[in-house]
């Protein structure tokens, strides 16, 4: 073969390579198209690269280059069919749009989360920080340094979990107080949300693990004024304006001990099933801290005073929504935990 007629067998190919991928209307005529062009073995461009070799050492170069042009037209050339009836062999039916959209559900934080949340935040506002401490908890902060008496009902092993080496699972946030006031010098201002621990039964009203949230303040001069203006400021941004009572009560580690009510969002003291026919709900206790508990800190209780409470998100929840069982908090019920997304 000369040069010439290298030439002519290119411009044919070149010619009439478009004509022959075009008429592929399918994947698999594409692919017969492909192996009749540019096929290694069987294909025209083989043909040509063949007779490449035949030519004289002077033209090949011009040959060559000549064939590399045509080999890159023609593969552009299939790539682009290629594309095509791909698309549209996996091209789906067309939508529907008078079809309602599929409803997406979203996450939304648990109700107990909501009110702790809610709670740290307006004690934060007043001043408050917050201060964190152990789970498993030594039993001298759990009970001893809080001036609870060797012969205490909660220290029995039917109410109080033990763990060994002298640890407990703590029953309360209490102990995080205990060692704020051992490693910080007062003015204390602390709130000190977490987990606690009780050998309860799962029933309406309890949990045997459950969220609890305390507060402390320890300064100079501190009254009990200072712990109902505190609280029953907290009471109205929390519930909005409402009325507040404090009752006489006792823990060993306050004194005078209160317990703090609102009334009824319910029934708005008129008594129904939620505040059991009272008109109140309570919400937490309280009480200015137990001179023992200060000096167990290591504090001159002659010098400072403070008050402290606590109170249980998750029993807030159920009064501030009326759920009458506890354990729905956590069942972990998709259905029922939507209804308190923000």
């Amino acid at each position: 073969m000369i040069l010439d007629e290298f030439r002519s067998a290119a411009d044919a190919l070149r010619r009439d390579g478009p004509a022959q991928v075009a008429a592929a209307t399918t994947l698999d005529a594409w692919t017969e198209a492909r192996t009749a062009l540019v096929g290694r073995t069987s294909g025209r461009l083989s043909d040509l690269m063949t007779a490449l070799g035949t030519l004289p050492k002077e033209d090949r170069r011009e040959a060559g280059q000549l064939a590399n042009a045509v080999k890159q037209e023609l593969e552009a050339l299939l790539d682009a069919r290629h594309g095509e009836l791909a698309r549209a062999q996996h091209k789906g039916p067309a939508i529907d749009r008078s079809l309602p959209g599929r409803a997406t559900w979203h996450g939304t934080v648990h109700p107990v989360s909501l009110v702790i949340d809610e709670v740290i935040e307006i004690f934060r506002e007043l001043g408050f920080t917050i201060a964190l401490g152990p789970e498993a908890e030594q039993a001298w902060y759990n009970f001893g340094a809080l001036n609870f008496p060797a012969d205490h009902p909660a220290m029995d092993l039917h109410d109080t979990l033990y763990l060994d080496d002298g640890l407990v699972l703590r029953t309360h946030t209490s102990p995080v107080q205990v060692r704020t006031l051992q490693q910080y010098p007062p003015p204390i201002r602390i709130l000190a949300p977490g987990n606690v621990y009780r050998r309860d039964f799962f029933d309406p009203s309890h949990a045997p693990m459950f969220s609890q949230i305390e507060g402390l303040v320890v300064d100079e001069g501190i009254t009990f004024a200072d712990l109902k203006a505190t609280l029953t400021r907290f009471a109205n941004r929390f519930f909005g304006e409402t009325k507040t009572r404090f009752r006489p009560s006792f823990f060993p580690f306050t004194e005078p001990s209160a317990e703090m009510d609102v009334l009824c969002g319910v029934c708005k003291g008129s008594g129904c099933p939620v505040c059991k026919q009272s008109g109140w709900v309570e919400i937490l206790g309280s009480g200015m801290v137990h001179p023992a508990v200060l000096e167990n800190a290591g504090l001159d209780s002659e010098k400072f005073t403070g008050w402290a409470f606590g109170m249980g998100p998750a029993r807030t929840a159920i009064s501030r929504h009326g759920i009458p069982d506890i354990r729905m908090l956590y069942d972990s019920d998709v259905r029922f935990l939507e209804q308190f997304a923000r």
